[in-house]
């Protein structure tokens, strides 16, 4: 079992940043893709990114290409989406994943998910 936690979160004024964090723990992630996903109510879960634990290799969403960047810290177990030129559209939840091997961009295809956290953007 893997248990991951999000924060990072919150208010932010459009064309600004914000950083959120996935915090891992319960398995050792070497062999795991953790991913980020995004869902607007009523919508299915959207790919964002998601990142290889072993390489550091990140794949993006084509919403989000050029935007926001996807990383990990070993030593704290954690993946971090960074968040940069937001936009309106981006105001959803965000959600942090994680499955073993392949890196896949289908929601229902990743195993293990954080509880969410919102993303508020003010115009």
């Amino acid at each position: 079992q893997v248990q991951l936690v999000e924060s990072g979160g919150g208010l932010v004024q459009a064309g600004g940043s914000l950083s959120l964090s996935c915090a891992a723990s319960g398995r050792s992630l070497g062999t795991y893709v953790m991913g980020w996903f995004r869902q607007a109510p009523g919508n299915e879960r959207e790919f964002v990114g998601a990142i290889y634990w072993s390489t550091g290799r990140a794949y993006y969403g084509d919403a989000v290409k050029g935007r926001f960047t996807i990383s990990r810290e070993n030593a704290k177990n954690t993946v971090y989406l960074q968040m940069n030129s937001l936009k309106r559209e981006d105001a959803v939840v965000y959600y942090c994943a994680a499955r073993r091997i392949a890196l896949y961009y289908r929601s229902t295809d990743y195993d293990y998910w954080g509880q969410g956290t919102q993303v508020t953007v003010s115009s």
